[in-house]
């Protein structure tokens, strides 16, 4: 039976009268007496007495209703409990990251938990080859990740930084003695690109295929993780670009990390499920966006 039916069917029950039933339930009368018929036909039997000017129940309507109505206020009240809990920011909020925990990604993530101290958080990481499959498969709610996203199903927050990229090379690469390099230069370099289902605007984003002027960059094989391509790097196997923060945290002695000029920043924010978002998500993610950018966040 539908639900709708049901509730009609209940309300009608209380007033006995279509017009206020209608007005209660923001329907037309019509559609009050419509819903109660196709009720009717699915029971097989009268529910009400109805003339011009009299609504009541009959026996048959009296007793459904008695035995309706307990089922039927448990349903009404676990929608309602329903409803609050998605207003409310409790419970465990699962948050991806990827590959490094940078003072964003900390930041953002401490001052959600002062500001909701009845919210756990845990921490994911994220592939870098595949950016959105946790998120996608419902193993994290939100993820830290590369702006801008051009994903139908994603949902994504205000940038939390802008940063530039360095190239890391090994401490034996000949450009690793070097100050700065433009991004045309990287013509001359091997790049490490990306394994997996990474999208490709994503690979292009972490290894891109050309200079700006369009003059190709060649490619040194792929990888999965940063981890897999700093070995790679280390070991004198071609470069790989990362945003300066990145850079900064994985610094090591056999890598040196050279800032690139000429491309454009790397952008960090939040992306989420559409159809997955929540109070505690959307709270997240502008918590994370006040501490990034400063702003204060007012709790309801």
């Amino acid at each position: 039976m539908e639900f709708r039916e049901l509730e009609c069917f209940i309300v009608l029950g209380e007033e006995l009268h279509f017009a206020r039933t209608a007005e209660r339930l923001y329907l037309s009368p019509g559609r009050v007496s419509q819903l109660i018929r196709s009720l009717e036909d699915r029971i097989g039997g009268r529910l009400f007495q109805r003339t011009s000017r009299h609504v009541s129940l009959t026996p048959l309507g009296e007793r459904f209703l008695a035995d309706l109505r307990p089922s039927y206020d448990g349903l009404a009240n676990a929608v309602s409990r329903a409803k609050a809990d998605a207003r409310e920011v409790t419970g465990v909020i699962r948050i991806g990251f990827l590959a490094t925990p940078t003072q964003v990604v900390t930041g953002s993530v401490c001052a959600f938990e002062r500001r909701y101290p009845g919210c756990l958080t845990e921490l994911v990481e994220i592939p870098l080859s595949d950016p959105f499959g946790k998120l996608r498969a419902g193993q994290v709610d939100i993820a830290f990740t590369l702006l801008p996203v051009d994903e139908p199903d994603l949902a994504t927050g205000e940038g939390l930084n802008r940063v530039s990229y360095r190239l890391g090379v090994s401490s034996r690469h000949p450009l690793a003695a070097r100050s700065s390099i433009s991004a045309e230069e990287l013509a001359g370099v091997s790049l490490i690109g990306l394994d997996g289902p990474a999208p490709r605007a994503w690979r292009e984003r972490t290894a891109p295929s050309a200079t700006p002027s369009g003059r190709p960059i060649p490619r040194a094989g792929t990888v999965t993780t940063s981890q897999e391509g700093l070995t790679q790097v280390a070991l004198n196997r071609g470069g790989m670009l990362l945003c300066t923060p990145t850079a900064a945290y994985h610094r090591r002695p056999d890598v040196s990390f050279i800032p690139v000029t000429g491309l454009p920043p790397s952008i960090l924010g939040l992306a989420w499920v559409k159809a997955a978002e929540t109070a505690t998500v959307r709270a997240f993610n502008e918590t994370a966006v006040g501490h990034a950018l400063g702003r204060a966040v007012l709790v309801a």
